[in-house]
């Protein structure tokens, strides 16, 4: 089974946070964690030192290799720094790469 995932915290939120499908929008002090299992890419984030994880609106989305789900990880955590109501970006769910 192929597995990969990435953890990134102290991602501030920019203006408009993240939303979330749980809690609506964070926002403050986020950890962002994505994980992909050979076929899609699930991005969670949870306020920096707590144990509960919201799902990022627009997660899972399709993402057929590692390379792809790492640059959608990267993608949203700058995505979440910049804010205005952050989610997983859509144009990955057909990426290949």
């Amino acid at each position: 089974m192929v597995f990969a995932s990435w953890t990134t915290p102290g991602v501030f939120t920019g203006r408009g946070g993240a939303r979330t499908v749980e809690a609506g929008i964070l926002t403050g002090d986020l950890t962002v964690h994505t994980t992909w299992d050979g076929r899609r890419a699930d991005v969670a984030v949870q306020y920096s030192g707590t144990s509960q994880w919201f799902t990022l609106s627009g997660s899972p989305v399709p993402c057929r290799s590692e390379r792809a789900s790492r640059d959608l990880h990267q993608e949203v955590v700058e995505s979440i720094r910049a804010g205005a109501e952050a989610t997983v970006p859509r144009f990955h769910q057909t990426a290949s790469s």
